[in-house]
């Protein structure tokens, strides 16, 4: 059987489980400072996807640090000139456009320079 297979569930149900707490009401405010779902567009299979992620803010500018980047793929959508994604920040869904870099000690993070608000 492959990992992918017995991995993809859990990773699906952890996820699931992640973004409930976002929601929850006594929990949810201080789990979202750090935590949001970001939504994409998939280069290669032009399906639409959403994952939670931790984050770092200043202002609207917001940092991604990927944690074991070899075993994801998910961040090599903004490489290069980047593209387009959006975030659940404050109760709202924000757009931006993001950037992901490997450093010269192969540490990724994506950089996500947020749009104005209407």
């Amino acid at each position: 059987m492959e990992l992918r297979a017995v991995v993809g569930p859990i990773a699906r149900g952890f996820n699931a489980g992640v973004m409930a707490l976002t929601k929850a009401p006594w929990i949810g405010p201080r789990v979202g400072r750090a935590i949001t779902e970001i939504t994409y567009v998939g280069r290669r299979s032009g399906r639409t996807i959403s994952t939670p992620v931790g984050f770092r803010r200043s202002g609207d500018e917001i940092t991604i640090a990927i944690a074991l980047p070899d075993q994801k793929t998910w961040w090599r959508n903004f490489l290069g000139a980047g593209g387009p994604i959006s975030l659940q920040l404050d109760g709202a869904e924000r757009s931006g456009h993001a950037v992901a870099r490997r450093d010269d000690k192969g540490r990724v993070s994506v950089s996500v320079r947020l749009n104005e608000v209407d």
